[in-house]
């Protein structure tokens, strides 16, 4: 086996590690009730470092992809790195923008609500991309 290809295969463990790990660490965090300021600024910090892991492991697995001589993984996890930068720039602002609205409005009942859907879909489009992920694996290892 080729060094671009260990590469290759180490940077997609990679991948799958972080894409798992901040699936399986976002999920108990929906059972905090997000009422409170503390609790938005965790849940944003949890994904903003998920969109940075996600960012570098993707590139790095593009890029070893590509070395190894493999275009359409290689353009698969590119993808997955563009991904991560565009959910960043929409998720976490909206966060942000709700944990402002939870902080400082004496009726934050709408803001909450707003918070826990944008967390269940920040889950769910991490859920679809491991999804993705494994199945490119299977479906290239034959």
């Amino acid at each position: 086996m080729s060094a671009a290809l260990f590469a290759a295969m180490f940077f997609t463990v990679a991948l799958l590690v972080t894409t798992a790990y901040f699936i399986m660490g976002s999920l108990p965090l929906l059972v905090l009730k997000h009422d409170t300021p503390l609790d938005a600024r965790f849940v944003r910090g949890f994904f903003n470092l998920y969109y940075r892991a996600a960012l570098v492991t993707a590139t790095a697995t593009a890029i070893s992809f590509a070395a190894a001589g493999r275009p359409g993984i290689a353009a698969g996890a590119a993808a997955l790195a563009v991904l991560s930068i565009v959910l960043r720039r929409q998720v976490i602002p909206k966060m942000d923008a709700l944990g402002a609205q939870i902080q400082s409005s004496a009726d934050y009942t709408h803001a909450i609500p707003g918070f826990r859907r944008t967390h269940v879909t920040a889950i769910a489009i991490n859920l679809a991309q491991l999804v993705v992920i494994v199945w490119t694996l299977i479906a290239f290892s034959k």
